[in-house]
């Protein structure tokens, strides 16, 4: 793939960007569908017969409760579970039975809700091995320094700076990782994804523990990585940042689909609504109306032993 000229004022990443899929000019838009999806761990359904699909050039944002399923679906989707039934096609085509990598060389790449970083290497050295992932040079031609070693360590460390200026951390290419900002990390770690060309981009909680200066800017980059040509698909507890940036967004509940489509009508959705409060909308009023040794708050106690907690019990790590 031919590579683009990076303007300086206006950084962008289209070198770096995704390389074109098998179906590319074909009028296919789905790039990733999700098809009865299930993933039991033991007794506990993580996910129940979930069906989602995301088409490319959007950004669809995954919500729900804490331990409603979501990240449980980024890692069956880059092979860290195998599923307990269903299927993962991407492109057209099942990746159930793909090696990790082999997912990462097809064109998928993932964030975390943990920053996970080579805390001892620089930042622009943690860049490059993403860059890595797509290089064919083999331990030999890297011992020996033959000519497509050196030509592709010489695309990845040029690669890899771009991606640094697009993220506005270039100043920090030589700093040690584990030395960076919290907030320069995260962003470090996107950097990382983007350098293996993926066709789609997971974001897990990209925004977690930025202030609300710090998720502006985080709004603004994701819409400019979607500008660039990559498919994104957000998890995210934030809800303004994900109305506000996603075309479509789906809702998971106990593991299973309760919602899918524009940002507005998921917002007005009462199953969604009740999902999030714990309660039904009737008692949501009632209880807004009550307060402690108001009449009737006796009932309301007893309802609330009986109601579901707000968060739901799933494997460690998940959300």
């Amino acid at each position: 793939m031919a590579e683009a000229t990076i303007l300086s004022d206006s950084p962008s990443v289209a070198s770096a960007g995704p390389e074109s899929g098998p179906e590319s000019g074909s009028g296919s838009q789905r790039l990733l569908e999700l098809r009865h999806l299930t993933m039991r761990f033991g007794g506990v359904h993580a996910l129940n017969k979930v069906d989602l699909h995301i088409d490319r050039g959007e950004i669809l944002g995954l919500i729900g409760p804490n331990g409603a399923g979501k990240t449980t679906v980024f890692n069956v989707i880059t092979g860290v579970y195998d599923p307990s039934g269903g299927d993962v096609l991407f492109e057209g085509r099942s990746i159930v039975k793909r090696k990790r990598y082999q997912r990462t060389k097809l064109g998928i790449a993932r964030t975390f809700q943990n920053v996970r970083l080579f805390s001892e290497m620089s930042a622009l050295e943690n860049v490059m091995v993403g860059v890595d992932a797509q290089h064919h040079s083999s331990v030999g031609g890297a011992i020996l320094r033959l000519g497509r070693q050196r030509r592709e360590e010489r695309e990845a460390h040029e690669r890899g700076m771009e991606l640094l200026e697009f993220m506005g951390i270039a100043r920090r290419a030589h700093q040690t990782a584990r030395n960076l900002p919290y907030g320069d990390q995260r962003r470090l770690e996107i950097a990382r994804a983007m350098a293996t060309r993926p066709k789609l981009l997971l974001l897990d909680e990209p925004a977690a523990g930025f202030n609300p200066a710090e998720k502006a800017d985080l709004m603004s980059l994701i819409g400019r990585i979607r500008d660039d040509g990559y498919t994104v698909l957000l998890i995210e507890h934030d809800m303004s940042l994900v109305m506000g940036i996603s075309d479509r967004v789906a809702v998971l509940d106990f593991g299973e689909k309760i919602a899918d489509g524009s940002p507005a009508s998921v917002q007005a959705d009462q199953r969604v609504i009740e999902a999030y409060l714990g309660v039904p909308s009737d008692d949501e009023d009632l209880l807004a109306s009550t307060g402690p040794g108001a009449p009737g708050d006796a009932e309301h106690a007893e309802h609330a032993e009986h109601a579901e907690p707000v968060g739901r019990a799933e494997p460690a790590g998940e959300g």
